[in-house]
């Protein structure tokens, strides 16, 4: 037996989740599939942070509940070498993936269903894509939103090849941190940025989820790297060895609960451009987890795929190269994949680089960092709190400075 849609998507992880809630709210008939009922527990998304990834979440039409259940930090402090640089007003939303994602699916209604099972092929053509899950059913849409993030199995059958373009680009690390003798941090949220790069660690990440502080680490390593092992095996011994001052600021703490380390590749997808399948989030390219902006991306990818392509491609007949060829060239979508990539090798020379001109480079962001928070410090003393957060997010969050730029690299 075949059923038929107008959109399958196959991928149901964030950026799957968000399209189907799209489509379900603009009256758009879809299946999404997805082999997981609930979706497991997985080390990506911990943060979304920043005015601009905030806006374009919510652009998207589904942020709010999972907004609401996110835990909010309307300050985050800036400090390198054991000392506060600044207390930059933030709104940035504490939240696990697995939560995250479970948020967006409450917002998926009819006319879009699920289909708890895993798709094993699709064969596309210029009308109608058949694919087939392996429970043995048949679907059949217009179109195939492949949203199944770094799985390559159905792109590889499709002739879709993935050409790394740096490998093992970054390392993230996630684990709870917990005060020593303390009931709290005396910060709500904290970006520690590195005191040596010969050290290869840019910076820490300390945020509250719930009653937790959550700990996002970066490194700049190979997968072999023997730090690995000492980050998994004594997690505060090799912190404190990282990023000596941090103790300064918090205190004694402990680590707490599983640390978790996934490398991270650049890689781009070649062989897309094809009628009926188009690719959203980390199954059309992956970003740098250091730099927080996957997130964009598929906030990006969807809200633009959604809203102007599908009721654009569903208004005709047919659903060619030449359409499909409309998203991946949408001004919006490129120039936000372009600022992503430039985004991750910039700022892993800038964390990294051994010659003066990345050494200066350094050296003026700790200065900029600085004077930012003087220039805050002197704010606060002439207005209240609220109405100098409101006025000044915007420029803290464009900083390379800002938290947003420490929220992980969203799976699709």
């Amino acid at each position: 037996m075949t059923t038929y849609t107008d959109i399958a998507i196959i991928g149901g992880g964030l950026a799957g989740s968000i399209t189907a809630a799209m489509l379900g709210r603009a009256g758009i008939p879809a299946i999404l599939v997805d082999p997981h009922a609930v979706y497991p527990p997985d080390f990506r998304i911990e943060k979304i942070s920043g005015a601009e990834q905030i806006a374009r979440f919510r652009r998207t039409g589904v942020a709010d509940k999972a907004l609401d259940r996110a835990t909010l930090a309307a300050e985050n402090w800036i400090a390198r070498f054991g000392y506060v640089l600044d207390r930059a007003p933030v709104r940035q939303y504490g939240i696990m993936y697995d939560a995250l994602v479970a948020a967006v699916r409450e917002e998926i209604h009819a006319p879009v269903a699920r289909i708890v099972a895993k798709a094993v092929a699709v064969t596309p053509s210029e009308d109608r894509q058949l694919i087939v899950l392996s429970d043995q059913q048949v679907i059949s849409a217009r179109l195939v939103v492949l949203a199944n993030g770094l799985n390559v199995g159905l792109r590889h059958m499709l002739g879709i090849n993935r050409t790394v373009t740096s490998p093992a680009h970054s390392i993230s690390i996630g684990f709870d941190l917990a005060p020593a003798g303390r009931s709290a941090f005396p910060f709500p949220a904290m970006t520690y940025f590195q005191e040596r790069a010969s050290l290869r660690v840019p910076y820490i990440t300390l945020f509250p989820v719930g009653d937790r502080m959550r700990a996002n680490l970066f490194a700049y390593r190979k997968v072999d790297d023997p730090w690995l092992r000492a980050i998994r095996r004594n997690p505060a011994d090799t912190l404190d060895a990282a990023l000596p001052g941090l103790k300064r600021i918090a205190g004694d703490y402990a680590v707490r609960g599983e640390v978790k380390v996934r490398p991270a590749d650049l890689a781009i997808s070649t062989g897309y451009r094809m009628p009926g399948v188009v690719l959203v989030g980390d199954a059309f390219c992956t970003t740098c987890p250091v730099t927080g902006t996957g997130s964009d991306k598929v906030f990006t990818d969807v809200e633009r795929l959604c809203n102007v392509h599908i009721p654009r491609w569903l208004a005709t007949d047919g659903m060619s190269e030449a359409k499909i060829a409309g998203f991946y060239d949408d001004p919006v979508k490129t120039a936000c994949d372009a600022w992503s990539l430039r985004k991750a090798n910039h700022f892993r020379s800038v964390s990294i680089g051994t010659g003066p001109y990345w050494r200066a480079e350094r050296w003026a962001r700790f200065a900029v960092s600085l004077g930012r928070g003087m220039r805050h410090r002197l704010t606060k003393t002439r207005a209240p709190l609220s109405g100098y957060a409101s006025s000044s997010s915007s420029s803290s969050s464009s900083s390379s400075s800002s938290s947003s730029s420490s929220s992980l690299s969203s799976s699709a």
